[in-house]
């Protein structure tokens, strides 16, 4: 009998999540950047490890509510608690305990630590850390040092979640992916090219309405507004001549033609909904109900 399951990714904002998952998944589908909270909507990748399936939920960083946008952000990742079979709580190595102890406060549910960005310490300062998070041991099923860079840890990862699964057969497809529309996706890829090549907070203003896709054997056709709330945002937004959102634009369209593997063109708008990051009706057009 096969296993199947959800295993929810946490943690605190810029653990390397979203990182996590697209590196055990082995495709790039969600958004990654180094800025804080890039990450405003759950996200699922579906990893077949030897005869079993788990389902991945990528989450937004637990952090303080501050407008609507975070409330709804805060949601998603207590959401996902809720919803999976076990938690896989992201520690960066450079952390201390009081995050994961914030966590342990939040929720009770079975969940594995993982010890991420060893490659950053030494070997004496993991050590230390591990020792820290042992005293917790009568809360966690397990605690894995992990490296993206590296490429350490995976396996033992997927073995040990494997292990907290129950008997099932397989939720979805073997050969599928994720459960996410595509439209879903590249919206999240042309987000990550504005945190990539603006500035400042305007990236944290801003948010992207995918209009249409017209879609061909050689060829995918996308129009997309971006959704800003200032007037002042356009212009740094649009940049001298057009040259930002070329930037976006050109940086975009190479994740979207990775994934896709046909050629892309990308129409690109912008559009000032003032106010919409505190405004339920528009977060509601935008996707975040």
């Amino acid at each position: 009998m096969t296993k199947a399951g959800f295993a929810a990714l946490i943690g605190r904002p810029n653990a390397g999540k979203s990182t996590l998952m697209n590196w055990i998944l082995g495709e790039k589908i969600a958004l990654v950047s180094q800025k804080a909270n890039a990450t405003r909507k759950r996200s699922n990748a579906i990893v077949m490890h030897k005869d079993d399936q788990i389902i991945f939920i990528d989450t937004p960083g637990l952090h303080e509510k501050e407008r609507l946008i975070n409330q709804y952000m805060l949601d998603e990742a207590l959401r996902a608690i809720g919803d999976c079979d076990i938690v896989i709580y992201l520690a960066p190595v450079t952390d201390d305990t009081s995050h994961y102890e914030k966590f342990l406060e939040l929720t009770h549910r079975k969940h594995i630590i993982v010890i991420s960005k060893i490659d950053q310490v030494s070997q004496d300062r993991l050590l230390k850390r591990i020792m820290q998070y042992n005293q917790y041991s009568d809360h966690f099923e397990a605690l894995i040092p992990m490296s993206v860079n590296k490429k350490v840890g995976r396996d033992d990862l997927l073995d040990v979640i494997v292990k907290n699964l129950d008997e099932s057969p397989y939720l979805y497809d073997p050969e599928d992916i994720t459960t996410q529309m595509l439209r879903d996706i590249y919206k999240e890829f042309i987000r990550e090219a504005i945190f990539d090549n603006i500035s400042d907070e305007i990236p944290y203003a801003a948010d992207v309405l995918i209009d249409k896709i017209d879609e061909t054997d050689t060829m995918d056709t996308i129009r997309a507004t971006i959704i800003i709330e200032k007037d002042s945002q356009k212009p740094i937004i649009i940049g001298k001549n057009g040259a930002a959102i070329k930037r976006i634009g050109q940086a975009a369209r190479e994740k979207i033609e990775i994934l896709s593997q046909k050629k892309v063109f990308l129409d690109l708008f912008v559009s000032v909904k003032k106010g919409w990051t505190n405004d339920k009706e528009m977060l509601a057009d935008l996707g975040y109900e």
